[in-house]
């Protein structure tokens, strides 16, 4: 039998510690993390309603360096373990092509709203009249297999307004600012603070054909109030984090990335921590629209006033 290539890293938490978890996973695993969930049906044509523990994995490449990375993704883990217990991971040596076998046996089409269809790269679409987002569930995060994901793209398709210009601020694998353009957006500016994020914002967009309508740009909110790039406002802003990195941003002027009238979609939410980004949005002369939720996660729709307010 051939030697195993690649080191499975698996651990099962709460679905509220499955975001903080995938982002210590993604320090140190480079293809990417798959956050899986259980899920229900009400009926035949319920697109499913996540239930249960959800698995964080990803896979490293056995090589020298293997076991030094493996010492310090555990550390890691620890640190993130002082806020909230860990269970111990679980890891399992594979084969190539069982490697590639448990990637693609856990992605299928996924429809999102009445517009979209999330499409892994290696498929082809269903019949339909739906817009289609191919991605790569290797890359960055953002599979539209996560909550918070699908809850801003649900938002996005009832937001949008065609010919709209739409910032992207975390892009990730770029799923939002490709669904964007799908959806009638004439550019998208995706911003991410890791280079590994913009390339998987390439790769996608030109897996989609659209990558000439995406600039993408290293940075965040400073950087595109500080004109680094093409747009430095937009009627549509995207944000989809983590609670505390929203609040964080919007003190450093995220809601002067809105145009007066324009409308900001916020997820990453925890519902519980909803309160305080709403609070925090008011403060900077955002006012909630709506609101939608899926689990114990949440996403906002917020407007900017047209009234003055503190500038960051």
């Amino acid at each position: 039998m051939a030697e195993a290539r690649w080191l499975e890293i698996s651990i099962t938490v709460e679905p509220e510690l499955a975001e903080a978890l995938s982002e210590v996973l993604s320090r140190f695993i480079p293809n990417g993390v798959v956050i899986e969930s259980g899920v229900i049906y009400n009926d035949t044509e319920d697109e499913g309603t996540p239930v249960g523990p959800v698995r964080v994995y990803g896979y490293l490449v056995i090589d020298e360096n293997t076991e030094e990375t493996r010492q310090k993704l555990e550390e890691s883990l620890w640190h993130l373990s002082q806020i909230q217990p860990l269970p111990s991971p679980e890891y399992r040596a594979i084969q190539d092509e069982d490697w590639m076998a448990a990637w693609k046996k856990h992605y299928h089409p996924i429809p999102i709203g009445r517009r979209l269809l999330i499409l892994p790269a290696w498929l082809e679409p269903p019949a339909g009249d739906r817009e289609v987002v191919r991605i790569d569930p290797s890359m960055a995060f953002g599979t539209g297999t996560h909550p918070t994901t699908q809850l801003c793209l649900e938002l996005l398709e009832q937001t949008i307004q065609p010919g709209d210009t739409v910032i992207d601020v975390g892009c990730g694998s770029g799923i939002l600012s490709i669904a964007a353009v799908k959806l009638g957006a004439r550019q998208a500016l995706a911003v991410d603070i890791d280079n590994a994020a913009l390339r998987s914002t390439l790769e996608n967009a030109s897996a989609n054909n659209v990558q000439d309508l995406i600039e993408r740009g290293l940075g965040s909110v400073q950087e595109i109030l500080a004109g680094r790039f093409s747009l430095r406002q937009a009627p549509l802003v995207l944000a989809n984090i983590l609670a505390p990195v929203i609040i964080r941003l919007v003190e450093a002027g995220l809601a002067n990335l809105v145009v007066e009238r324009g409308k900001i979609i916020l997820s990453g939410i925890l519902a519980d921590q909803a309160p305080g980004v709403i609070m925090a949005g008011n403060q900077h002369g955002l006012h909630l629209l709506s609101q939608r939720q899926n689990g114990d996660w949440m996403a906002l729709v917020m407007q900017r006033d047209l009234l003055d307010y503190p500038q960051a």
